[in-house]
This record gives structure tokens, C-alpha cells and sequence, in this order.
């Protein structure tokens, strides 16, 4: 059984579509049957659909490997999803079959011009062996975004998810029976336009591959350290920061292998002449102290088109509000706010949030050629600690603590 709960929305929108369309042609009931067989064999001939889906088992099956000793994305499952789409043709039927290598044209968009995009999400086994996965709808929202920016088709997030879904059933075995590890699970989208023009995909190929996985990073559970240097810019206003594209991660390469240069393991993001925080790595961040005002609040970068909207930021955002406890906010905040606080010893802790990682506490920031130490009791702090517990709750133990399960 998997927890993954529809979308009725789509549904409801066709609806009220055909209600006006019927209302445009009310008196000509003949037309309006024209008009809606047309639709719907337009409908039936280019959208995607799962219960086309084509099954194909592979005929030898990988070991599976031991959950403890995992490295993150290096193991793969026996099976993969993909699915085709030509302009003149719509979507293809979706194929679940044997994990192997992809044929595309040397000349195709994804290759030359980073028309591609993914999504990163995680199923979990709770201790019944029962399967869910964390809030998937979200994931289909933000990848049909990303596919707008990207110039790529649209899809039905619904149908896509469905056919997700068969293919984790196919693999379930390889969900980790192991409250620290899951299945990471990897849905990518790319422009196989077989011509050297800079222009919008003609072809398309969207595909799933799983991977079971431990901890992102191999320090385990530990607070990670940062190089903060405005000299690298990840995002920009009117960029793709917003969105989940390869080229986004692909052009941070350089700067992270700087970082490790400098005996640190992330990159702090910075933005604008007055050095905003905007991302840690690959990761969403947030501030837990006492601001200004001599507030407790829990802070992190607005959402104005430079930010990634993480699923797992949503998330820590709703459950924090859900508390009231402290003021949570979405707010700028820059390193001079960061250097005054910790000087002033406001500073309580500092994490970053992700599908991959879940929480990772932050132990030093680089800056400047100073070392800012951030407060982190023991290997974990007590309000990342307890933010981790409570999505780990949700996400193996399948507790409700959102009032939509999306």
C-alpha cells in the first residue's frame, strides 16, 4: 500500500471548462457533442496516462546493499521509468523496465544547451513495511514549473505520479528497512530536440531512476562548515534560481571544490552589495535566534525567485507556525546581520533543510578569512534536533501533522 493521495484539482478544473464551453453553445446541443468528442480524442491521443503504462521485469535482479554502508546516489535499482514526448504526437505510452543506459542524439538540447530539469524525492518503509512517500504533489508542482522555465511540456502531475508509483511497487524491495536510510527517488526531464538550434524541444524524454540512500553527507549526522565568498553568485532575480535545474547545480561545482580548499564542506550563498544568506550548498537555510526587536524567531530566506521552494522548508515552516512557540518568518537576512548577532551571542542555530540531506546543522562559517563559530550543542542542536524528529515521524512512522497530506 502506498500513501500517495490524488489530485482532484485538474479534475475540477476540466469540469468548470466544459460547463462554460457548454454554455457558449447551449441551444446547439449537436455542436457541443462535436466539440467534445473532438476534445476528448485530443485529450486520449496527446496527454500522459498511467494506465497505459507497458511493465517489462527484468530477468536478473541486483543484490541489495546493506543500509548502513549506503553512499549517497551510487546504487541503483533493477528497474527505471521512462517516458517520450514528440510535439506532433503528444506524450508516449510511459515504460517501466530493466535499469540500463539512455539513447539520445549527440546533437540533442539537454547535451548543448542544459535543457533538462529534475525533482528529488524519498519513499519511506515504516515499521508495518507499509510505503509512502513525503508529499509528492508538491514535487509535481514544482517540476511542472521548472518545465514551463524550461521551455519542456506540460504534464498531468497527477498521471506522472501514478506512474511513479507503479514503478516504486515494481522495486519496493529496495525501500530500506531502516529508519536512517529510504529510497531516493529521481525524476528527470530533458529537451532531446535532435538539432543544433537554440529553440523550444520538439522531442522530449522524461525518466525515474531509484536509488537507496543513507546520509548526504559522509560525515553522517554531523554540523557541516561553510565558505561564504560573494564572489560566487548562485541564483539572480530573473534567473532559474527558483527552479530545479541541472545548470543551477552544474555551475556551483567550482565553487564547492574552492570551499573544500579551504577545509569546507558547503558553500554559503550570498546575494547583493549588502551580502544576503540565501542558500547553504544545495540546501534551503534557517536562522534561529533573537533578532532585532529581541524576538525569538526562526528565520529564512524569503521565496522572491532566487530561492529554491523546498518541499522540506515548506514543511519545518508549517510545523514550526503550527507550535507558536516563536515567530517564524520568511525574511532578508544578510552577514552583517549574522556577524552583529553573533557577537552580540543571539545566535542559537543555524541549519539547512533538504530532501537529501532532511537537516544538516551548520557548525562554522568562513568569511572574510574569519571563522564564525555557531552555537551547536553536542552533534545536534535541541530545535534542529527536534524539527528532524518530528518530519522522521511523518516520513517512516507516517504520523499526521499536516492537514493535507500533499
Amino acid at each position: 500500500m502506498y500513501c500517495i493521495e490524488m489530485d482532484n484539482n485538474s479534475d475540477n478544473i476540466l469540469c468548470y471548462m466544459l460547463y462554460n464551453v457548454y454554455m457558449i453553445f447551449k441551444g446547439h446541443v449537436f455542436l457541443f457533442f462535436i466539440f467534445l468528442c473532438m476534445y476528448v480524442l485530443v485529450r486520449l491521443t496527446l496527454c500522459l496516462r498511467a494506465s497505459d503504462t507497458v511493465i517489462q521485469l527484468a530477468q536478473t535482479h541486483k543484490p541489495k546493499p546493506d543500509p548502513n554502508g549506503l553512499v549517497f546516489g551510487t546504487v541503483f535499482t533493477d528497474h527505471m521509468l521512462t517516458i517520450g514526448w514528440i510535439l506532433e504526437e503528444g506524450w508516449q505510452k510511459p515504460h517501466i523496465q530493466p535499469f540500463g543506459n539512455l539513447s539520445i542524439h549527440p546533437g540533442c538540447s539537454a547535451l548543448h544547451y542544459s535543457v533538462q530539469l529534475f525533482e528529488g524525492m524519498k519513499a519511506y518503509r515504516g515499521p508495518d513495511s507499509k510505503v509512502c512517500l513525503f508529499r509528492p504533489k508538491i514535487n509535481m508542482k514544482r517540476m511542472l514549473k521548472s518545465a514551463h522555465r524550461a521551455c519542456l511540456p506540460s504534464f498531468d502531475g497527477a498521471e506522472l505520479l501514478e506512474c511513479i508509483r507503479k514503478l516504486v511497487e515494481v522495486d519496493q524491495d529496495w525501500v530500506p528497512h531502516s529508519d536512517s536510510a529510504s529510497l531516493y527517488i529521481r525524476p528527470t526531464f530533458l529537451g532531446t530536440e535532435p538539432t543544433l538550434g537554440v529553440k523550444k524541444p520538439s522531442k522530449a524524454l522524461l525518466f525515474v531512476i531509484l536509488s537507496p540512500v543513507g546520509s548526504f553527507f559522509s560525515t553522517g549526522a554531523k554540523p557541516v562548515s561553510l565558505l561564504a565568498d560573494s564572489k560566487y553568485i548562485r541564483a539572480w532575480r530573473g534567473g532559474t534560481g527558483d527552479c530545479k535545474m541541472g545548470g543551477n547545480y552544474g555551475a556551483s561545482i567550482y565553487a564547492q571544490n574552492e570551499a573544500v580548499d579551504y577545509g569546507c564542506q558547503q558553500v554559503l550563498w550570498l546575494y547583493g552589495d549588502d551580502q544576503q544568506i540565501t542558500e547553504v550548498g544545495t540546501m534551503n537555510l534557517f536562522l534561529y535566534w533573537i533578532n532585532e526587536k529581541e524576538e525569538e524567531e526562526l528565520a529564512t530566506p524569503p521565496l522572491d525567485g532566487i530561492i529554491l521552494p523546498g518541499v522540506t522548508r515548506q514543511s519545518i515552516l508549517e510545523l514550526a507556525r503550527k507550535w507558536g512557540e516563536f515567530k517564524v518568518s520568511e525574511r532578508y537576512l544578510t552577514m552583517a546581520d549574522l556577524r552583529q548577532a553573533l557577537e552580540e551571542n543571539r545566535v542559537r542555530e543555524m541549519f539547512g533543510s533538504g530532501t537529501a540531506c532532511v537537516i544538516s546543522p551548520v557548525g562554522r562559517i568562513l568569511y572574510q578569512g574569519e571563522n564564525l563559530h555557531i552555537p551547536c550543542e553536542g552533534s545536534f542542536p535541541p530545535l534542529a534536533s527536534r524539527l528532524l524528529k518530528e518530519l522522521t515521524d511523518i516520513q517512516v512512522r507516517h504520523y499526521t501533522h499536516f492537514q493535507h497530506t500533499a
